[in-house]
């Protein structure tokens, strides 16, 4: 028997509320300021309401503010060391290795991204920063000194989505406009949509987990508290969603065992598409 080709699968991933328990500026950062969350966050929409203003544009303007007025730095290596201190849902450190060694099993190359409105420069800190192929995140601008001092980056709400479309054309670079906009057909691309995998905990991931179900791939609504389950059952109940799983990636639990079966369905799928394929040009050959 002829052996199987490796194809590429992408997994892609939001990152606060879905592969942590709280929002990045909760753990480290709010409290260096002097300040608790919700203080932070209630300021946060209060720039963006009085301002009409773009929330995330608005968390990052305050970081700075906040930083500078309580002395606080603001080098990268300050962000990644506020990184370190981020508390990761049960079981997704050992998740990549996990779902790569199943991935591999059926032939498949598992990549893994992250699509988050949290900032790059915080995940780079996490321990599990470099199991990423790629991070596509907010981030911000540097002086010469090595301060940030001006937003590089704001992913929100809907143009997390023009993200998938650089993973399914692979491309890496966040500034790239001209590639992303170019012809490549479908057959052409390296991670088709119906290759990849988005999970995300609510509201926020709609557009893309939309985008990825539309386009024949699977999106899992991922939960940690009671609020967070009925957003995700509310999902699933629009149709917006294929799945919904507890936020405990460890081995044997339900979003482990989704994940593989959507693995196994994405291997059928792909080699029953190369059988069909294979009968045709013996057809169009006689």
């Amino acid at each position: 028997m002829a052996r199987k080709k490796t194809i590429d699968v992408a997994l892609v991933y939001d990152f606060d509320g879905t592969l942590s328990p709280g929002n990045m500026q909760e753990f480290g950062f709010v409290q260096a300021i002097g300040k608790d969350s919700k203080e932070f966050w209630r300021k946060n929409r209060a720039l963006a309401e009085q301002n009409d203003a773009n929330e995330i544009l608005c968390y990052m303007y305050l970081m700075l503010q906040e930083a500078k007025a309580n002395n606080i730095s603001l080098k990268r290596k300050s962000f990644k060391k506020f990184g370190a201190q981020i508390e990761l849902f049960k079981g997704v450190e050992e998740w990549f290795a996990l779902i790569n060694e199943y991935g591999k099993s059926k032939g498949l190359n598992i990549k893994h991204y992250i699509n988050p409105s949290g900032l790059r420069e915080m995940i780079e800190g996490t321990k599990i920063a470099k199991r990423f192929e790629n991070i596509y995140a907010c981030s911000f601008l540097y002086d010469v000194d090595g301060i940030a001092y001006w937003p590089a980056v704001a992913v929100d709400y809907t143009t997390k989505t023009q993200f998938l479309f650089k993973i399914n054309k692979g491309i890496k670079e966040i500034r790239d406009n001209k590639k992303i906009n170019e012809y490549l057909a479908k057959e052409e691309r390296p991670i088709p949509f119906e290759r990849m995998i988005y999970f995300g905990d609510g509201e926020t991931d709609i557009p893309c987990m939309k985008v990825v179900k539309e386009h024949g791939g699977h999106s899992i609504a991922v939960y940690g508290t009671p609020r967070k389950k009925a957003t995700a059952m509310k999902l699933i109940h629009e149709d917006r969603v294929n799945f919904v799983c507890k936020a405990d990636y460890s081995e044997g639990k339900e979003i482990h065992i989704t994940v593989q079966r959507i693995l196994d369905k994405i291997r059928a799928d792909y080699d029953f598409q190369q059988l069909l394929d294979s009968h045709k040009r013996t057809a169009n050959n006689k």
